[in-house]
């Protein structure tokens, strides 16, 4: 096998004697997915360096399921690919697992689900793109309390850096080796053009140095918001909310390159805290497309109105929201301020503690750490903040109250599983009867009256706000 050193595992960690932790940080196209596939591929089959005899109990850990899938196991360079005909293990996707002919197994999980961790037990571990997990610390202290099989359960974590507390808490640990790669160490496998493409848009930027370098990179120190107080404004669900919104930032243009458009979702309890519940946001998107996403995510929680920015398009914003769902509430509304302007009173409201965010949103918040008085630092419109500035202005500064009245009720945001016939005669949360349909449906609704859902159909533990 021909790898790099940083593909390697290494002998030690930071602290000496054995590693429990190997994070391997490193750019987009680094090589980071193909050195995890050939970890757990080397561990399974009892191959040096990565193991002197085989493991057999692996978990495989990414944001999604969908990622564990498509990147993990069936991906160009994921499981499937790395071992030879011989030797490929058999996959179950049914049973999220791939089998190995000498009984090694490796499970796949979803950070989504933290729980889901709790109960199965391994010997080594897998984490795919820890950064950008919206549940990172749950999932990752359910996997710790999970590594106890063998006489050296460890881990190994590949991953773009963001400054997390948790990606910062890794690399102080005296337990953890480091390995760093560069986008530009793997350019033999990558598209003709790739690299000089993006080393001319960013290189020698901020976005460029975290995303293709693979640096750790600490927050402007003029922006509006910092890592910290993004940590402390962080709640696993929202409470039971009075009114929703979902503001979008339309963008200009559609081809590839163009800015996103922002869509984000938040909710106003009774106390008047914010609760951002969602981020869709999305680049290259034409106008059906994202208005179409824009609705879904209205639908999603049950929200009471879009507020969309008009300057881009005037009345097109409206009119193509309508050709989607002529029934959905819309609120235009026009920038006559900068975006710094438009943002201060914003952030103002996170430092009185008056904002929560229903888990992380990276990408999101990468935006808003990185912007200051002179915009984001590679020059590029803030895309995502703009549509969260839009939506906690219309739910905690605009004219209107952001409750529907005195003794308005509260709604819980939730997952409810339905089965066929079970929820007849039950208000849906848009009103009419739930049919309860078909095959069991997972739905994400407001309950009006969360006292009112019969015993047998909890909030799913994912809870309110999970998005």
């Amino acid at each position: 096998m021909w790898a790099r050193p940083d593909q390697l595992p290494p002998d030690s960690a930071q602290g000496g004697g054995p590693w429990a932790s190997w994070l391997v940080l490193g750019g987009r196209g680094a090589g980071k997915t193909r050195a995890g596939a050939e970890w757990v591929r080397g561990l399974a089959l009892g191959r040096p360096p990565f193991a002197e005899r085989p493991v057999g109990r692996i978990a495989l850990v990414a944001e999604t399921m969908s990622d564990v899938r498509e990147v993990m196991v069936e991906g160009v360079s994921g499981l499937l690919s790395v071992h030879a005909a011989g030797e490929r293990p058999s996959w179950e996707p049914t049973r999220r697992r791939l089998v190995w002919s000498n009984g090694a197994v490796a499970q796949g999980f979803s950070a989504e689900d933290p729980e889901s961790l709790r109960g199965p037990q391994f010997e080594a571990a897998w984490l795919d793109e820890l950064a950008k997990w919206r549940r990172a610390d749950a999932t990752f202290d359910m996997l710790q309390f999970g590594l106890r099989l063998g006489d050296r359960p460890r881990q190994m974590i590949t991953t773009t850096p963001r400054p997390s507390a948790l990606l910062r808490r890794l690399l102080a640990d005296p337990s953890t080796a480091i390995s760093r790669a560069r986008t530009a160490q793997n350019a033999l496998h990558l598209a003709p053009g790739f690299l000089d493409a993006v080393l001319a848009r960013y290189g020698g930027t901020r976005l460029g140095r975290q995303e293709l370098d693979g640096e750790l990179i600490e927050d402007r120190p003029d922006a509006l918001w910092s890592r910290p107080a993004l940590e402390a404004a962080r709640e696993e669900e929202a409470p039971p909310l009075a009114r929703i919104v979902v503001g979008v930032d339309p963008p200009a243009s559609s081809r590839a390159g163009a800015d996103a458009c922002g869509l984000v979702c938040a909710g106003i309890d009774a106390s008047g805290i914010v609760h951002v519940l969602a981020d869709a946001s999305e680049s290259g998107l034409r106008p059906a497309l994202w208005a179409a996403r824009a609705v879904a995510l209205f639908r999603r929680f049950a929200a009471d109105r879009i507020v969309a920015e008009v300057n881009q398009g005037g009345e097109m914003v409206s009119a193509v929201l309508a050709e989607v769902d002529p029934s959905v509430p819309v609120e235009q509304v026009r920038a006559t301020r900068g975006k710094f302007l438009r943002a201060e009173p914003v952030a103002a409201l996170y430092e009185q503690g008056r904002v929560r965010h229903a888990g992380a949103f990276c990408a999101l918040e990468d935006e808003m750490c990185d912007f200051a008085l002179d915009g984001l630092s590679n020059g590029r419109s803030p895309d995502r903040l703009d549509a969260l500035v839009w939506a906690v202005t219309a739910l905690a500064l605009g004219a209107k109250t952001a409750r529907r009245g005195e003794g308005a009720p509260m709604r819980a945001v939730g997952m409810i599983e339905t089965r066929p016939g079970s929820l007849r005669g039950f208000p849906s949360p848009r009103g009419g009867e739930g049919r309860g349909e078909g095959c069991v449906v997972r739905t994400a609704a407001m309950i009006e009256d969360p006292a009112r859902l019969p015993a047998r159909f909890p909030l799913s533990p994912r809870g309110r706000g999970s998005g």
